[in-house]
């Protein structure tokens, strides 16, 4: 029998009521818990949503879990309001770890950086002098200037001053090479993780960041519509207006009683709402497109149950819906990036190459056509969908994949 270790395991984000960063940073520390003690080290903002949880929601693996809550003092952190300087604090926080590690004389085997996903800002957790285990990391490609276009010209400065900032610290900055030299094992979210931080003499494997629970999958629930589901945050990012525009497009070529049937659910809050809502009055198809601000998690777990499709043409590095959507058996169709186009293959979904605009979106809406068109080929891929849940996506796979690292130490 294998000898249970202790895991230092540093998550910036953890809470377990939602989703993303937040959703991964606890379901990660309760899978490393299913084999190893945690040392689980969090932001002090965090600890009400835990012990609530923890409250609701009694587990014996609570047992193997000791959370410890830090924060920099208030001097040095008065200026961060929500996501703005989330960064910079981000890097802050992770380099006073170790420090806080030796002070509080913590002893562990491993240790592990866990979120935020970012393979361009060092952890520091290397100065421990102890296996050291970091990610899944990686970044946001750059989003191809023709996605950019129907935008205002703001959001393509900020993405490419973005992409230099990213450029300048993976080739210049000596923490996050003494990072990258020192790790034992890094995970790396999708394949463009060992290109930009060149990890071809590392030990390394690519696990996506994003994976999900099983929620309840009713492979039986009746769908009186055609219904796709777009879910995030509003902003070009996410690429809701190819969502649209593709919806549109497959709409051209359906019947008055067809169009009735159909419908496209855009689930989601942020900036670009009014310009989305416009663009759906532009191209007549208002009627058929339902924005929903804000949901209950729970009733948006609901809601998969009862929809087709699910259409996510972001240009996200990963996308924790995603893995979400397989749950729920939802074939999904996107673009052929180094994000939400490595989760899915040929039997789940369809992943558009990018190319010009409006051949992208003629081949996400020639995507819909085929499934709307072919009850046999959607019941097919839904099936192959939830497969590529269970194989890949589930969190007991993700904990499994953790644990055979740390085996290796």
């Amino acid at each position: 029998m294998d000898k249970i270790k202790t895991i230092l395991a540093t998550a910036y984000a953890v809470n377990p009521y939602k989703g993303s960063e937040d959703g991964m940073g606890w379901n990660a520390i309760c899978q490393i818990a299913r084999f190893n003690n945690v040392i689980a080290i969090t932001r002090e903002n965090n600890q009400s949503q835990i012990e609530k949880f923890r409250l609701e929601n009694p587990d014996s693996i609570y047992g193997n879990i000791q959370f410890l809550y830090f924060d920099l003092p208030f001097w040095m952190r008065f200026w961060k309001k929500k996501s703005r300087g989330a960064m910079l604090y981000y890097w802050m926080w992770q380099r006073a770890i170790p420090s806080l590690v030796r002070k509080q004389k913590v002893k562990c085997d491993i240790v592990h950086n866990l979120n935020f996903h970012n393979d361009w800002t060092p952890s520091y957790l290397y100065k421990l002098g102890l296996p050291f285990v970091w990610g899944p990391i990686g970044h946001h490609p750059l989003i191809p200037a023709q996605y950019l276009k129907p935008y205002k010209r703001g959001y393509f400065i900020k993405n490419r001053l973005t992409w230099s900032i990213k450029k300048l610290f993976w080739k210049y900055s000596r923490s996050l090479n003494q990072c990258i030299a020192k790790a034992n094992h890094i995970l790396c979210m999708n394949s463009s993780v060992a290109e930009v931080i060149s990890l071809s003499n590392k030990d390394y494997s690519i696990i996506p960041s994003v994976a999900t629970e099983d929620y309840g999958y009713n492979q039986n629930s009746h769908n009186d519509k055609f219904k796709l589901i777009s879910v995030g945050r509003l902003v070009p990012l996410k690429g809701f207006d190819l969502s649209i525009s593709a919806f549109a497009k497959f709409l051209e070529h359906r019947s008055e009683i067809e169009k009735k049937s159909c419908e496209l659910v855009i689930v989601g809050s942020g900036p670009e709402k009014l310009f989305l809502q416009n663009l759906a009055k532009e191209k007549t198809i208002s009627q058929y497109v339902k924005f929903i601000d804000w949901i209950e998690r729970s009733e948006l777990l609901e809601m998969y149950n009862h929809v087709s499709v699910f259409l996510f043409p972001s240009h996200e590095g990963a996308g924790m819906v995603v893995a979400e959507a397989l749950s729920f058996g939802l074939p999904v169709i996107c673009l052929d990036n180094c994000g939400p186009g490595e989760f899915i293959d040929e039997n789940c979904g369809f992943s558009v190459p990018e190319q010009d605009y409006n051949s992208t979106v003629k081949e996400l809406s020639l995507g819909i056509s085929k499934l709307f068109e072919n009850p046999f080929l959607l019941a097919r891929m839904s099936k192959s969908a939830r497969q590529q849940f269970e194989h890949n996506f589930n969190w007991n796979k993700r904990g499994e994949q953790f644990q055979s690292i740390y085996k290796t130490f």
